[in-house]
């Protein structure tokens, strides 16, 4: 148990918060209770939250992001989870549960999910816990990304999840072929120009192939579009994070491979999410 819970005093607690809110922090006590949490010794909270004025993600000081009620271990470098991802894995659930592939009615073969563009691998796990018993595979460009995706998954399962290194669908293996009931793609859809008007800690912390989504933010999602009938099973579904702005442009990609297209906002999560269905043979 750390330590410095017990030994920090009321005035050093207040001296911290003060540091955070001078750095721009918002919510300053609460990003002070988890750092004190957090730290073994006052040596290591000092270190930690230098790192944290330094416009360094919260969740790489501490190592670790919450998501869907799972402690996901996020580190530096790597892209973090965000809130407004929660929208993607509860619709590919209520996908699943719907019997989004004709493997699941058919045969009641174990669903294959696919998680592109994975980082910690903090969707594809979200789904799995969420409906048990799926075979996962994840992939990720950066390798970074994909070390701590695997870290993840040893920590949190399921036993059935591959994560895999390569750009996009590229690594997956031709056995999936036709045989995927559900493709979530977390891609960066952020346009380049954009990029320099974000927070520091996305801008300068996250890497900006997980950020760049060039031109318009959706080049990435016309790729994602592009592969997805390949793999998907008939009746399957691709689920693509987007934004309200940019929505349009995503669903009218997967309206040109043949895929029928509805969209999903929520206003709480702040979330949008683009579905496309393959039809059914």
């Amino acid at each position: 148990m750390p330590a410095v819970p017990l030994d920090l005093d009321a005035a050093a607690l207040a001296a911290l918060v003060a540091r955070l809110r001078a750095a721009g922090c918002v919510f300053a006590e609460d990003e002070a209770a988890l750092l004190v949490a957090e730290a073994r010794d006052a040596a290591e909270l000092d270190a930690m939250t230098a790192r944290r004025v330094a416009g360094e993600p919260l969740e790489q000081v501490v190592g670790w992001a919450e998501f869907r009620g799972l402690r996901i271990g996020v580190e530096p470098g790597v892209f973090v989870p965000r809130a407004r991802t929660g929208l993607l894995v509860r619709e590919a659930v209520r996908a699943l549960r719907g019997g989004a592939g004709s493997a699941i009615g058919a045969t009641g073969a174990r669903p294959v999910v696919v998680d592109l563009c994975c980082g910690t691998g903090a969707v594809g796990l979200a789904v799995a816990a969420e409906h048990p018993g799926v075979a996962l595979w994840a992939v990720d460009l950066d390798p970074t990304a994909v070390a701590c995706a695997r870290r993840n998954v040893a920590a949190l399962g399921p036993a059935d999840a591959t994560v895999l290194l390569g750009d996009l669908d590229a690594p997956l293996p031709a056995e999936l072929e036709g045989r995927v009931d559900v493709l979530v793609a977390n891609a960066p859809y952020v346009p380049t120009a954009e990029i320099a008007h974000m927070p520091t800690e996305a801008r300068d912390h996250e890497p900006r192939v997980a950020l760049d989504g060039g031109s318009d933010g959706v080049d990435l999602h016309r790729r994602v579009a592009a592969s997805a009938p390949r793999w998907l099973a008939p009746g399957g579904h691709l689920l693509i994070e987007t934004s309200v702005r940019q929505a349009g442009d995503t669903a009218a990609a997967c309206e040109g491979q043949g895929l029928t297209v509805r969209v999903v906002h929520d206003d709480d999560l702040d979330g949008t999410v683009v579905i496309a269905t393959r039809r059914g043979a």
